[in-house]
């Protein structure tokens, strides 16, 4: 099961030392992420997401799953999933999962002009440790869970998108 966190702050300095500290955390085993960026909104509402190069132990499927779910909750566009009625589909699925319309609502209305977020997607989390070394950040937290079938359905939906995909000029079928 994945830990679907986001954290809410009013400035993106708050939200770049408290995404350091989700870092520090990982080199200390208290956190093992299949994601991590900071999303903050400009003066005109437009969001930008930063993530680290490489997150250890991240699969390209769950590289896939990790973009499609920071599109659908900052509206941020990606690529590659966003073809014919495919969307509908991952939507459902989002919704069965936990990360539903409300949960998206909730993390959107969070993010105003000027804020910025935390987003935290964590394979195994002890969670007394990580609330005590982030509790001195503060913010807002919103959580959620993907269940490891949930998330296998969803990458297996992404890697028939790229299956979806029409072949290259010149390749035969």
């Amino acid at each position: 099961m994945s830990e679907l966190i986001v954290i809410g702050y009013d400035d993106k300095e708050k939200a770049t030392a408290a995404y350091n500290e989700v870092l520090a955390l990982q080199n200390d085993f208290v956190v093992e992420l299949r994601g991590l960026a900071i999303v903050d909104v400009d003066a005109e509402g437009k969001s930008h997401v930063e993530t680290p190069q490489k997150i250890v132990g991240a699969s390209a499927a769950s590289g896939a799953l990790w973009g499609m779910l920071l599109g659908l909750l900052f509206l941020v566009p990606f690529f590659g999933a966003a073809i014919g009625g495919l969307m509908g589909g991952l939507f459902g699925k989002l919704g069965k999962s936990g990360i539903d319309d409300a949960f998206r609502g909730q993390v959107q209305s969070m993010l105003k002009p000027g804020n910025a977020a935390v987003v935290v997607m964590a394979a195994k989390i002890t969670e007394d440790k990580f609330a005590d070394r982030m509790g001195p950040y503060g913010g807002t937290v919103l959580k959620t869970s993907l269940s490891d079938e949930d998330e296998k359905e969803l990458a297996h939906e992404l890697s028939g998108a790229n299956a979806a995909t029409p072949p290259a000029a010149g390749a035969s079928a």
